[in-house]
């Protein structure tokens, strides 16, 4: 009797640590791809649109202020808001240029 009962019970699982890290690596996986992969693109195409900007280009800053630039030193921007109005700002502040208006050049 005691031979039967033992052949009934459930043979432990094979794999086991495969079984136990799988949803977690599945889960790192997704993460870098929905997350830190378009970040880290969105980043790097925002360091190159800085690198390449130059007086008289329009940009608008991370602050919502909308500005042409009219110096670029090693670290700032010299930014011109309006008549006899410049401020400094950080090259880090600019997000992005200024929509050319449609039908035009500006």
């Amino acid at each position: 009797m005691i031979p039967f009962i033992l052949a009934q019970q459930n043979p432990p699982p094979q794999g086991g640590l495969v079984q136990l890290f799988f949803p977690f690596i599945l889960v790192v996986g997704i993460f870098y791809l929905l997350i830190i992969r378009p970040m880290r693109t969105r980043q790097k195409n925002l360091e190159s649109l800085i690198g390449g900007l130059k007086n008289g280009d329009k940009v608008i800053t991370t602050g919502g202020i909308y500005g042409t630039i009219s110096g670029v030193r090693d670290n700032t921007f010299v930014l011109k808001v309006a008549d006899q109005v410049k401020m400094e700002i950080a090259k880090n502040a600019v997000a992005s240029l200024q929509a050319l208006p449609e039908g035009g050049d500006s």
